[in-house]
């Protein structure tokens, strides 16, 4: 039996929407240690599996390795089309246990893009290896355009900057009862809309805050500049999105990043991905209290959700390999 463990991770934006530039897409984001996904598979000669979610992530990889079948069982799941990255980290996840169960090693980035993962951002990737704070290197503009290449024709982005954050730092996570964030087809359709009108001007823009404010903060531990930085990538990113998500936040999320970024000890906030995810930048001695004012804005803007409290993960997935005990 191999059971894998990993958290989810924050997809702060991209670097370049825009046809115009030569890099397309170019994904910063990191690592969260909660809330986490916990999957466990054995040797089977069929699929067992007793998510659904999960169910078809299992059926490629027992295809790709070909391999005759396996059990898996879910016992932690990721938030799923929250902005949390329960995709990638599903997908990793399975691959990894069930090579595992049957003693083969795999190398998660090769095989990504077979299981139909890493084809615009690698932060999923990236963050599922190694944990930390990550700025992937994004694809040749001529390759991708306004859609990706047939799936598997692709290698997942190259991480071009990767940084542990410090321990002490939280991020507090308010989760709406909202509809799902994007994916799948809406998703690939949206995107398509999005790159083909993307002003070239906001990725000169982000270029600034990337490498004059959030790299320096990230590597130096400088939360104040790092919530800033986020702050402003996200904002940046959102004016892209704005006709596709209904304004730059996607609602309410504009409505809990206000909140939350009145709050003295918040050092910036933003939006996961599409949503609807929100989270906050603090530090664990007021981790409670912007957690309180989470709560707060998502009873005077939503229909209820969940808030979390995530500290930054600077390593990979968790692996445990165990033989199954008889009788």
């Amino acid at each position: 039996m191999t059971r894998v463990t990993v958290g989810g991770r924050i997809h702060v934006g991209f670097q370049n929407l825009s046809l115009a530039h030569e890099r397309l897409y170019g994904g910063v984001g990191l690592a969260l240690a909660e809330p986490r996904l916990d999957l466990r598979a054995e040797r089977a000669e069929a699929v067992d599996c007793d998510d659904d979610a999960a169910r078809q992530y299992v059926d490629r990889v027992v295809d790709h390795l070909d391999v005759p079948g396996a059990t898996v069982r879910v016992d932690e799941r990721l938030p799923r089309h929250a902005g949390l990255g329960s995709g990638t980290q599903l997908a990793l996840a399975a691959l990894v246990a069930v090579a595992g169960a049957y003693d083969i090693d795999v190398n998660p980035r090769e095989r990504a893009p077979a299981l139909g993962r890493g084809g615009r951002s690698g932060i999923g990737v990236a963050t599922f290896e190694s944990g930390g704070f990550v700025v992937d290197g994004g694809h040749p503009t001529e390759r991708f355009t306004t859609a990706p290449p047939a799936e598997g024709e692709w290698a997942v982005p190259p991480v071009v900057a990767r940084h542990d954050l410090p321990e002490s730092w939280r991020f507090v996570l308010a989760i709406p009862d909202a509809g799902p964030g994007r994916s799948g087809d809406e998703e690939d359709e949206s995107m398509r809309s999005v790159v083909e009108r993307a002003d070239p001007g906001i990725a000169e823009d982000i270029a600034l805050v990337v490498t004059q404010q959030l790299l320096p903060a990230a590597a130096t531990g400088d939360r104040a500049a790092f919530g800033d930085a986020i702050a402003r990538l996200g904002r940046l990113n959102g004016a892209w999105y704005a006709d596709e998500q209904g304004g730059v936040y996607r609602p309410p999320a504009g409505a809990i990043i206000d909140a939350l970024s009145d709050h003295p000890a918040v050092a910036g906030a933003g939006q996961s991905s599409w949503g609807p995810t929100v989270y906050a930048l603090t530090d664990a001695d007021y981790a409670e209290d912007v957690a309180d004012a989470a709560r707060a804005a998502l009873s005077a803007v939503a229909d209820g959700g969940r808030v979390v409290v995530a500290r930054p993960r600077d390593d990979g997935a968790t692996v445990e390999r165990a033989t199954a005990e008889t009788d």
